[in-house]
């Protein structure tokens, strides 16, 4: 089955992310991507390590032959995500630290995570897929 992605933002994660879990126990995997935004004045991301990570974990997700679900969250511009507060860094869920994050959500909850200097590591993304 083909990857199934669906993108949120901070403003709109809350609603994304109820049908996200709704809809979990149809997928044999159901991920989280924390990401940056990309600049508007060059379409890239300001993240080197997204850049870096994002092509890899598609890869890795679309060659799967298992239902995988996606969300891509956006943290936003830089300034934004350097802000201590910002809503990620603060939740008692997801206690963001850095882009990208690569989240596995199963049964309600995060059983696994790879932050930024290891999300593009393939043996890394498929051990996290493995995890049950």
């Amino acid at each position: 089955m083909p990857l199934k992605r669906v993108d949120a933002t901070v403003s709109t994660f809350n609603a994304v992310f109820e049908k996200f879990k709704s809809e979990a126990p149809n997928n044999k995997n159901n991920l989280i991507l924390f990401l940056a935004d990309n600049e508007p004045s060059t379409n890239r991301s300001w993240c080197p390590d997204c850049v870096r990570a994002e092509p890899v974990i598609y890869k890795k997700l679309e060659s799967s032959s298992d239902d995988v679900a996606l969300l891509r969250a956006y943290v936003g511009d830089r300034p934004t995500w350097r802000n201590p507060l910002h809503p990620w860094r603060v939740d008692s869920t997801f206690k963001l630290k850095g882009v990208p994050t690569l989240i596995l959500w199963e049964n309600g909850e995060v059983k696994g995570r790879l932050e930024d200097h290891e999300a593009h590591i393939e043996k890394k993304i498929d051990s996290l897929l493995a995890t049950k």
